[in-house]
């Protein structure tokens, strides 16, 4: 019986199925183990085989750690809510629904196919009304909180109105917009309804805000930043511009402080951590006001060197800062309004990013130095954003270099402030120089300058010390269609919560997917669509990370209609213990599930502070471009000739990507190049040996490329398994790496020639129950040790190679002990799932699967060298090996030197002055 890759696989993921081998239950005294890809976006086209390369590692040791005695987790669903599926409704006019359905279904078909371990008795989809029921729920007690700094958590929004009951504002030190009102209990009593709830909602963790966004006309929505690049979408292409909204936000910075504490906790890769402290980004400094006594109004700005504020010699402002239209004066409103229409058009990410422009607007008005009193000048410039900060920034040229270059682009005055500090130089004052420009800090150092000029901001009430954080509140509404219902109406303006038995609230039906003709979102065009058939509902939808920032709760527990995840399970699984994704999930989705998770640990719904123990970021596998050769006539102009890669140097040619799947080790298959594209049909070839060999280049897969390989294809030809083991074997998993079709045919060699321990020659089942040979032990406990070792610090690929050489060394050996064949497939079952099943039970073990046997006991007298084999050498020439026990001392070798008849042959009857003896090292004999 040959080894039949596809009637194995097909039967194996039947009894899989049938039988819900990976069925996890928290019923059980074995210790857990909770295993966690990032869940994908169905996108219409499927899986390329560049998708499953962290699934197959995660799958890998999740198998091992059911071998290890553990009860794993290792769930699968879909983050099914999101533009592109929009899109294609609204270009065809379908319901985003049924293409996210039809995606599923292809995506579980190819997952299948490559023969994971998941729980699919857990799947969730985030667009299930039963899941974002969830979702809205979370957003409900987000919106029902405020974040108290005295306890440093989240408390239920009734804890804070008891306060203002009792105490008024008093004493209350919360995260909150910066224009509370100070009041009594009493004046609290008498507010309005609408007093009351305008004012809780500059306290809630949910709450409405004017905000900047990217505004992205053509799609009619908001986008994130990471979803437009160099100003436009990155859907499509279309122009995005900076746009003022009244947007729903996650008071996401309450518990900045608590992020950057726990990423010391955790074991993430050292560049994602840094990614997230950087973004996160605390600053230790000074809050200073400088005031515009035109307007009775001060510009706040927040600087960490409040030391150089006597270099201040002007203010910038964000375009979008709500004081730049009272600032300007009227001789410089239109180059203020073309300033800011220019700005619109820019991205936050350019403005960051464009560090060699200089531009910017003067306003005409001036504001008050807080410690001189002399009048400054306030600009607008694009470098500063509003939602940064405060949006305004005290300029000292003479310690900031973007301040410095653009003082000397519009001949600003330029301050000195150091002793020791050259102002050309791309540097900080020197933080060891003494001052020179102020009565005040004349002569004093950094040290004793900072806590002095904070005390006298302080006692002129134009400043204070203040830590400040990079990070901003996340914008939470999208003005799409396909996404989850926010539970909000609204009465009087104001926005208030539907009840929580009227959860889920469902997407209603609309006639186009389009904002109306009035510019409202999509959802503007539901009829009738009102809460108690008067109210309007929030016309926005969440964002796509809203359903991703908790889905590992419900996989816990995805059955529950009464929580979103019961005690019991969420105290028996408490966190993620290994979560496999991408790094470019760094600074959105991994920030966000912290957030949310920290808040629902507040509110006591379970007790992990971080949701993610451990983290890997896999490197994508990059396609591996194949091209040929157009001949060019003497014009330049292409002809129908195509000259092989060896001989393109002899002609003047253009090279074109050509489909990687009808090459084949660099071979392209000529009949089917014709029949790729009608003008190739009567295509002529310039050959090498008889070949046409195509050349190669590593490139991102893209369909645009033709170099994606789909893994249907190489498992139809190869197998599952080869695909799994050709995944690992091509490099470390975190490391980038090009996709080679040219080398999956041995790793498909290897397969087979497992399949042949089992067999003779013939085909026929053949195992022995005999005792194996030290050497078969041996090689058996190598590799139980070499792949526990490798998986444990998730070195996959060095596993596949071993794997190859345990293999040999047995083939070598004529190995089919039933003792060395059964842990080998135990061993291997991770990796090569269906074969192993299918020798498994060819060995007769009872009916069940290998998922659940144990994992062998690695056995280190099984590698200790009993035997050595001497080189033999006679007057320092090496003559032959001699294998002997290595406990015998020289007295015992000499006598059997003088025993062996090799041995004497070589000494050709010549006495023997001389042995030396190395124990386990050489033997040298003196003639």
């Amino acid at each position: 019986m040959d080894y039949n890759h596809q009637s194995i696989e097909q039967k194996w993921q039947k009894f899989w199925a049938d039988n819900q081998t990976f069925k996890t239950s928290e019923s059980t005294e074995k210790p857990k183990y909770y295993v966690l890809d990032m869940f994908p976006y169905p996108s219409g086209a499927g899986l390329h085989v560049g998708h499953p390369l962290g699934y197959i590692a995660s799958d890998i040791f999740s198998r091992y750690k059911r071998l290890k005695g553990f009860n794993v987790l290792h769930p699968m669903g879909y983050d099914s809510f999101g533009l592109p599926a929009e899109q294609y409704a609204i270009q065809t006019g379908q319901h985003p629904a049924i293409t996210t359905e039809a995606n599923i279904n292809r995506y579980r078909e190819q997952l299948d196919n490559i023969g994971f371990s998941y729980d699919w008795s857990r799947e969730v989809r985030t667009s299930d009304p039963e899941y974002y029921k969830w979702t809205q729920w979370i957003f409900m007690q987000l919106f029902d909180a405020w974040y108290n700094k005295e306890s440093d958590k989240a408390e239920p929004i009734s804890n804070l109105i008891s306060k203002f009951e009792t105490s008024g504002s008093e004493g209350i030190n919360a995260e909150s917009d910066d224009d509370v009102l100070s009041f009594s209990a009493e004046e609290w009593r008498n507010f309005s309804d609408n007093e009351k709830q305008t004012e809780l909602l500059k306290y809630r963790l949910a709450f409405l805000r004017e905000s900047t966004v990217n505004w992205c006309a053509a799609l009619g929505t908001v986008l994130a930043n990471d979803e437009v690049i160099n100003g436009v979408s990155e859907r499509g292409g279309y122009p995005v511009e900076q746009k003022k909204m009244m947007q729903w936000s996650m008071r996401i910075t309450a518990y900045a402080d608590r992020l950057l504490r726990g990423l010391d906790t955790v074991d993430w890769p050292e560049p994602l951590v840094e990614m997230q402290r950087n973004w996160i980004g605390k600053s230790v400094g000074a809050s200073v006001k400088f005031p515009v006594p035109q307007l009775n109004e001060n510009i706040e700005v927040f600087t960490t060197r409040v030391d150089t504020i006597y270099g201040v010699s002007f203010v910038v402002l964000a375009p979008e800062h709500e004081l730049v239209s009272a600032l300007t004066t009227d001789s410089q409103k239109t180059e203020i309004e073309s300033y800011i229409d220019k700005t619109s058009k820019k991205s936050e990410l350019d403005r960051l990013a464009d560090t060699k422009t200089v531009s910017g607007a003067f306003t005409g008005s001036y504001a008050k130095h807080p410690l001189t009193g002399e009048d400054v000048q306030i600009w607008i410039a694009d470098y500063i954003l509003a939602g940064y900060g405060t949006g305004a920034v005290m300029a000292v040229p003479s310690g900031d270099q973007r301040d410095y270059v653009f003082a000397k682009h519009f001949n600003l005055p330029i301050i000195p402030i150091s002793d020791s500090q050259d102002i050309s130089e791309e540097a900080d004052p020197n933080k060891d120089g003494k001052y020179i420009n102020s009565d005040f800090i004349n002569g004093m150092t950094y040290q004793e300058a900072v806590p002095a000029l904070i005390e006298r901001l302080e006692n002129l009430k134009l400043g204070k010390a203040k830590i400040n954080f990079r990070m901003r509140d996340a914008i939470f509404g999208r003005q799409r269609y396909w996404g989850e219902p926010v539970p909000v109406y609204f009465k009087d303006g104001l926005p208030h919560l539907i009840k929580e038995e009227e959860l889920p609230l469902l997407l209603p039906e609309v006639d186009k997917y389009l904002p109306t003709e009035t510019g409202e979102p999509p959802l503007g065009r539901a009829e009738g669509w009102k809460y108690q058939d008067q109210y309007e509902y929030e016309l926005s939808t969440m964002p796509g990370w809203a359903g991703s920032s908790w889905y590992w709760f419900r996989y816990m527990d995805p059955k529950n209609q009464s929580n979103f995840a019961s005690q019991d399970a969420v105290d028996y699984w408490k966190a993620v213990d290994l979560y496999i994704g991408g790094s470019e999930h760094a600074t959105g989705h991994l920030l966000y599930s912290r957030f949310w998770n920290k808040f629902l640990k507040d509110l006591g719904f379970h007790n992990e502070e971080e949701p993610f123990k451990k983290l890997i970021n896999q490197g994508m596998i990059q396609g591996r471009s194949n091209f040929v050769y157009r001949v060019l006539d003497n014009e330049g102009k292409g002809t129908n000739q195509f000259v092989s890669y060896g001989l393109k140097d002899q002609y003047q040619v253009y090279p074109l990507h050509v489909d990687v799947n009808i090459v084949h080790n660099d071979v392209l298959d000529l009949e089917k190049f014709k029949q790729s594209r009608p003008d190739y049909k009567d295509a002529e070839f310039i050959l090498e040996n008889g070949k046409y060999i195509c050349g190669t280049e590593v490139e991102k897969m893209s369909k645009s490329k033709f170099n994606v390989v789909n893994p249907d294809d190489i498992i139809e030809q190869y197998g599952a398994d080869t695909l799994r083991l050709y995944e690992m074997f091509l490099g470390p998993l975190e490391q980038a790496k090009p996709w080679n079709t040219n080398g999956i045919e041995g790793v498909y060699k290897f397969l087979r020639k497992v399949w042949r321990l089992f067999h003779d020659a013939e085909g026929n089942f053949r195992v022995s129950d005999e005792e194996p040979s030290k050497a078969e032990y041996k090689a058996l406990h190598k590799i139980i040790k070499k792949v526990e070792d490798d998986i444990e610090r998730f070195s996959f690929n060095t596993s596949v190679s071993a794997f190859m050489i345990c293999v040999n060394e047995l083939t070598d050996l004529k190995t089919n002990k039933r003792k060395i064949l059964e842990d080998l497939l135990i061993v291997l079952e991770p990796y090569a799932p269906h074969i192993t099943e299918e020798l498994w039970s060819l060995l007769g073990n009872p009916a069940g699967s290998i998922s659940y046997a144990t994992y062998p006991e690695f056995k280190p007298e099984y590698l200790v060298e009993s035997e050595f084999a001497y080189p033999v050498s006679i007057n320092g020439k090496m003559k032959m090996n001699l294998p002997l026990a290595l406990d015998l001392d020289q007295q015992a070798v000499e006598a059997i030197l003088n025993d062996n008849a090799d041995v004497q042959r070589l000494l050709d009857g010549k006495p023997v002055k001389k042995v030396i003896f190395v124990k386990g090292k050489i033997i040298n004999i003196v003639i």
